[in-house]
């Protein structure tokens, strides 16, 4: 039975990783659509999601059941919950992505964002895309290193947040209210992609230490 339990441990994290793969796959297409208004790019992103939530249905079913058949304790117990509460994390950057996707979607002939904030969001985007693969390869190799990273790279990707905000309420932001919109809830989607991997990556870090990294004060 312990050989069993293991295996079915091994396959949650296969599983986790799995979907990490495809959440990267996801929001790479996302912000390609996006920066460069390819509507059919977008609707695939929009159509994959639901592969995305099947996935995390399907994994939350494999983790209630070991909950309830394996009755685990101790660290295997945390790893348990622990996927649960990352497979929902994994979920919404899907969503993000999808979200990212919708205005390309919406705006389309028209590019969602105006010329001057096109390079800033062309880096949050390269920067998601960047957190994506390594959150895919910290699941996969649970490189605690890779946690560190990521967590960095989100610290650019707040920058970015705040200097889009800083655009469009400035005395020289020209753009239309729809514009300002756009860039408003385009930069959040990047920036909550972002926290929800920086958030897996502090509960995988979690389980290989046995060391609870809590947000300094600014970030709580």
């Amino acid at each position: 039975m312990r050989e069993v339990f293991q295996q079915e441990l091994a396959e949650v994290q296969d599983r986790l990783a799995e979907i990490a793969r495809l959440v990267a796959i996801s929001i790479e297409k996302a912000t390609k659509a996006f920066n460069k208004s390819d509507v059919a790019l977008a609707e695939e992103v929009i159509a994959d999601d639901d592969k995305i939530d099947e996935l995390t249905v399907q994994l939350d079913e494999l983790a209630i059941t070991i909950l309830a058949r394996q009755q685990p304790v101790a660290r295997d117990l945390r790893i348990v919950v622990s996927a649960l509460r990352i497979s929902a994390s994994l979920e919404r950057m899907g969503d993000m992505s999808t979200h990212i996707s919708q205005l390309a979607r919406y705006r389309f002939p028209d590019k969602v964002i105006p010329k001057s904030l096109r390079p800033t969001f062309a880096e949050m985007g390269a920067l998601d895309v960047k957190i994506a693969n390594m959150l895919a390869e910290l699941l996969t190799t649970e490189d605690m290193a890779l946690a560190e990273a990521i967590r960095n790279e989100d610290d650019k990707v707040d920058a970015l947040h705040l200097s889009v905000f800083d655009a469009v309420l400035g005395e020289t932001w020209k753009g239309q209210a729809a514009d300002t919109v756009d860039a408003t809830l385009a930069s959040r989607y990047h920036e909550r992609f972002a926290d929800h991997a920086v958030s897996i990556a502090k509960k995988v870090q979690y389980l290989g230490t046995g060391d609870w990294q809590q947000p300094a004060p600014s970030e709580a």
